[in-house]
């Protein structure tokens, strides 16, 4: 039956719900709507109830915008406790929750697809796993990807692998976008990059443009940060390079692995990157006919122990150098000495602070071993040197038994 003519016959609220199956409030409220709507008034506006967290809301407000929406609900409750707020768990996750869509719904940041030009950017980044840096690269438009190992991520080390990237190309691509190296980087200036000397040498040699990306943002070089992560996924970690066992025959798979992977279709552009690249090669600045020379020149003197001395440590010289100036060169793991002709004289291999490199045909041969023979200044200590090996293994022998009085 209905509620209103239930209620009409029996006059009551709960004799009404009875009849309904109902409750008697809801019998109630249904009656006093219609009896209001019947006289023209209207229903008061129903206001927000009052919840337990209201007391925190501008707290979690403020916490979750200076954290810029990444703080969680579990390390905000201690703090909100301390604030006063008393009710569960569940509840301020709740909180948390909504103030977390409130702010990323107001700080979005929309972003577009990029589009790349054939012959324009080439985009670089280092990446480290297991002490194994792997230098990255990819061309903007063909999506060809080119990667190398190294011991280290120093700018000479850097700029030889960019060297070998663009003969690997067969070309120098307009721009060279990298992340804010701190090998290539002089200096920050209202956010703008200075690039070192050595990089812009480099680059004037080559005729392209350095540019960096922005301070934290990824979307200006995701590209690169996914061939990083493509690199160590599925190159280091299957391989376990290690580049402390055998530097050259981790960089002979990583030429083969950059053969197959730009062999293979790439599933942005649905385009063999291989192919694409012999169409943009055109494009490409050609290559300068004398390459640069790369690494860090330190002059250096020859001492008397026939060794120049760098970072600590001692790398030897031939002799016939002793007293002359000649320059050092560091790159790659190694240092070459080269002379006032340009020649290469020496190459070492790095050595820590307090050691030494020394090669004997430095000096003429091994070095001997040191002879301490008896030197007789007494005639009593003559006498006896003079029996030859004889006199000498006695005086020897006594002296390692402890005889005191050998002398007398």
């Amino acid at each position: 039956m209905d509620i209103i003519a239930a209620y009409r016959d029996v006059g009551s609220y709960r004799g009404a719900a009875a009849i309904c199956g109902v409750d008697h409030k809801t019998v109630k409220a249904i009656v006093d709507k219609l009896t209001a709507e019947a006289a023209g008034a209207q229903r008061p506006a129903r206001g927000e109830r009052a919840r337990n967290f209201d007391i925190v809301a501008e707290v979690v407000a403020a916490r979750v915008k200076s954290t810029a929406g990444r703080i969680s609900a579990k390390r905000l409750l201690p703090e909100a406790i301390t604030a006063g707020y008393t009710g569960s768990a569940r509840n301020f996750r709740r909180l948390v929750a909504k103030a977390k869509r409130s702010w990323h719904t107001d700080n979005h940041r929309g972003r577009r697809p990029a589009v790349w030009a054939p012959g324009e950017h080439l985009l670089i980044d280092w990446g480290v796993q297991d002490g194994l840096h792997v230098f990255c690269a990819v061309l903007g438009w063909s999506r060809w990807r080119f990667c190398r190992f190294a011991n280290d991520e120093r700018a000479e080390t850097t700029l030889a692998m960019l060297a070998e990237c663009f003969e690997a190309a067969g070309g120098v691509p307009k721009v060279v976008l990298a992340d804010r190296m701190g090998c290539l980087k002089g200096g920050v200036v209202a956010n703008v990059v200075i690039p070192t000397p050595a990089y812009v040498r480099f680059a004037t040699h080559y005729r392209f443009r350095p540019d960096f990306c922005e301070a934290a943002d990824p979307a200006s070089k995701g590209m690169v940060e996914r061939l990083v992560g493509y690199a160590k996924s599925d190159l280091m970690v299957p391989q376990a390079l290690d580049a402390t066992k055998d530097l050259d025959a981790a960089n002979t798979a990583a030429r083969a692995w950059c053969d197959e992977v730009n062999a293979r279709i790439h599933s942005e552009i649905c385009a063999i990157p291989g192919e694409r690249l012999g169409a943009e090669v055109a494009l490409l600045g050609a290559l300068p006919s004398l390459r640069p020379v790369l690494g860090h020149p330190t002059m250096r003197k020859v001492d008397r122990l026939s060794c120049v001395r760098i970072g600590g440590a001692r790398y030897s010289v031939p002799n016939r150098l002793i007293g002359v100036s000649v320059q050092v060169l560091s790159g790659d793991g190694r240092i070459k000495v080269v002379d006032d002709q340009g020649e290469i004289v020496a190459t070492h291999d790095l050595v820590a602070p307090g050691e030494a490199s020394v090669k004997d045909d430095h000096y003429g041969g091994p070095r001997p071993a040191p002879a301490r023979k008896p030197r007789p200044k007494a005639e009593a200590e003559r006498v006896i040197c003079e029996l030859g090996e004889v006199g000498e293994a006695f005086i020897k022998g006594a002296a390692a038994a402890g005889v005191t009085k050998l002398g007398a």
